[in-house]
């Protein structure tokens, strides 16, 4: 069913197509470290938390400072503090905020009146072209996943990413129900649902190590690699 648009008085309907496109879109993430008394007009993380995948995705963790990121900011540290305890926080949350995005995507992509490999398609599509606009913020989420299983963190740190990780497994449990769906519903063969979504998971998510825009190229140029990708994984392994 098409998604209701509310956002500055537009009520019209969306089409499947441009729902999907909006998940996958940047929002204003909640997160953000408001001091008591300020509105929802006031100063938002959003723009130091684009900048700092950017910085994350280029320089890596180790490489990215504070003032590499207010740096290219045009602001002050204090800005950056005002939300983030540390640089390490900064990037947690960068990491939390890729997530919701392939979440809100993926969510919006899933169909319950189409068959489990229709509907795993889709979920593909949604998660590859969520990656393709968001490529920075699914870059640190790729780090985030090497520190968790290196160990590269302290106590307190694995601890965050442990939370982090256990939403990154319900996200794979989405695709895993419906490739289960597929298989009762007979249009999908293979056997072993958690080893293919690992799979064409994995394919999609490399994505983030070798994609990056190109000059000129547009949302429909996004979504027709996307659409390859998603095809490529599901004719590749169902």
């Amino acid at each position: 069913m098409p998604n209701a648009r509310f956002e500055a008085g537009d009520k019209r309907e969306l089409s499947e197509k441009e729902a999907l496109v909006e998940a996958g879109r940047p929002r204003r993430p909640t997160r953000s470290r408001r001091k008591n008394g300020e509105s929802e007009s006031a100063d938002t993380n959003v723009e130091i938390l684009d900048v700092a995948a950017q910085c994350f995705m280029e320089m890596g963790f180790q490489g990215t400072s504070i003032d590499d990121v207010a740096r290219r900011l045009g602001a002050t540290k204090g800005r950056i503090y005002h939300y983030y305890r540390s640089k390490t926080d900064l990037f947690f949350d960068v990491h939390r905020e890729g997530m919701r995005r392939l979440n809100n995507a993926v969510h919006a992509a899933m169909q319950k009146d189409a068959t489990g490999r229709e509907t795993l398609h889709a979920m593909l599509e949604a998660h590859a072209l969520t990656m393709l606009q968001n490529i920075a913020y699914l870059a640190v989420v790729v780090q985030g996943v090497h520190m968790h299983r290196l160990g590269a963190t302290t106590l307190v740190q694995r601890q965050v990413l442990d939370e982090i990780m256990s939403i990154r497994r319900d996200f794979e449990r989405l695709f895993i129900d419906v490739f289960r769906r597929g298989q009762e519903d007979g249009s999908i063969r293979a056997e072993n649902a958690s080893i293919a979504v690992k799979g064409m998971l994995g394919a999609v998510n490399w994505t983030a190590i070798w994609y990056r825009p190109r000059a000129g190229e547009t949302l429909a140029d996004k979504q027709a690699l996307a659409r390859e990708l998603a095809t490529r994984q599901v004719e590749g392994v169902i």
